[in-house]
């Protein structure tokens, strides 16, 4: 079935198989995009919906993030394409820099298309999850500053009781946290068999300076460094540092041993490494990652179920975890809405997801070292490389192969759902 044929579907009226499926209780955990998208989905299908969130209101901080292929269609069935595409940051394209800021090669969006380096739809994660937040309106019940301490899986129901003490019953959890979910973690202990991709990556916001401008600039630095400046619609700059290295236990560190650990890399970076540390020292923003691919042999454990970087962090090389977020939301909430008894959702659930997940966490662990040399030959070997891609006829084949998996899944139909928003 094509796009277009989905998307209209989307905009029909309720399935009239769907009444005698309504009310079902579930309890997502995690309100940023994953959470949020299936909780839409979910209560325009009928069920019962509470969203919690350890965090004591909604988070509207965040880098950037991009909606490619498939996930695209799943907003324009939600009705939220156009809203997403207001809210961009405004990157215009992608400019890879010497020490001197002059171009080494450069990769515009009007030339490379919807979903070259910088997608059609590049927004701030914290600005997707509020639009898709806003969307669900009154029909979902956001439960924010809580968590879940416990569960009993008693067959037919699971019963739940959460850190503020307060207890209740759902027909189906679904843990749609980060890629350290706790949650995970207690129901699924040590079933996760993480893949390290030996990359740390700071990100935070810093003042705009004068030579930002509507292009994310990245900048090559030797032994396994490079800085990103990236443009956001706030009049701030986004900056990320990354350093290729095998982990030796930075995803331990505190706040403070992190930004230490940053600034001792890039102290002797160049170009602007050092109003970048500046900005660094000031931020309030900051974020850490070391970067692991979730591993999980299966998504589900009675009625508790994963989704999103819960269920298979590929990291942001990989370019398409927001895409699976919102296609694994579609797919679930559809899956669960064609039958009262879950066991076959779960694995139809599995069985759609499975290969388009496979195909997104599909990074040879080289591709770090070549995005972030060591040695100053390296450096001179990517820029000459680069140079050659960038190239007119080039461009468009280098482009296809950087974006190739975020549409490689045939999207089912489910029943037409809701599109107004229930006040």
């Amino acid at each position: 079935m094509s796009k277009e044929e989905l998307v209209e579907i989307g905009a029909e009226n309720l399935n009239e198989n769907d009444g005698d499926r309504t009310r079902r209780r579930v309890l997502v955990t995690g309100a940023s995009v994953a959470g949020n998208a299936l909780a839409w989905w979910l209560s325009r299908r009928g069920f019962d919906v509470t969203v919690v969130e350890h965090y004591p209101s909604f988070r509207d901080g965040g880098q950037n993030v991009d909606v490619r292929g498939a996930g695209r269609t799943v907003l324009e069935m939600m009705g939220l394409r156009d809203a997403v595409a207001e809210r961009g940051t405004g990157e215009a394209g992608i400019r890879f820099v010497d020490e001197d800021d002059n171009t080494i090669a450069e990769f515009d969006k009007d030339e490379t298309g919807t979903d070259g380096p910088t997608a059609e739809l590049e927004i701030l994660r914290g600005d997707l999850a509020r639009i898709l937040f806003d969307a669900c309106g009154d029909a979902v019940n956001f439960r924010f500053n809580d968590s879940i301490a416990s569960v009993d899986d008693e067959g037919d129901m699971v019963s739940v009781t959460f850190a503020s003490g307060q207890c209740s019953e759902y027909d189906l959890i679904v843990i749609a946290e980060g890629v350290g979910s706790s949650t995970r973690e207690l129901i699924f202990k040590g079933e996760n068999e993480p893949r390290w991709l030996d990359v740390t990556m700071g990100y935070f916001t810093i003042p705009k300076g004068r030579g930002d401008a509507d292009h994310c600039r990245i900048f090559t630095a030797g032994e396994g460094r490079s800085i990103w400046l990236r443009p956001d619609n706030r009049g701030t700059t986004r900056a990320i540092l990354v350093v290729q290295k095998e982990a030796e236990g930075q995803e331990t560190f505190s706040p403070d041993e992190q930004k230490a650990f940053l600034k001792e890399h890039f102290a002797d970076a160049g170009w602007e490494a050092e109003r970048v540390l500046e900005g660094l020292s000031t931020t309030d923003d900051f974020y850490f990652d070391v970067l692991r691919q979730v591993k999980m042999d299966h998504w589900s454990k009675g009625r508790v179920i994963l989704t999103g970087d819960a269920a298979w962090c590929a990291t942001p090389i990989a370019g398409i975890g927001t895409t699976l977020a919102l296609v694994g939301a579609y797919v679930l909430a559809g899956e669960l809405a064609r039958t009262l008894n879950i066991s076959p959702a779960l694995i139809r659930y599995h069985e759609i997801m499975r290969p388009f997940v496979e195909k997104g966490q599909g990074v040879p662990k080289i591709a770090p070292k070549m995005l972030q040399p060591q040695t100053r030959f390296g450096v001179a070997l990517q820029h000459a490389v680069l140079r050659v891609a960038s190239l007119p006829g080039l461009k468009q084949i280098a482009v296809k192969a950087f974006a190739s998996s975020a549409d490689d899944i045939e999207l089912p139909t489910y029943g037409a759902v809701d599109l107004g928003v229930r006040r």
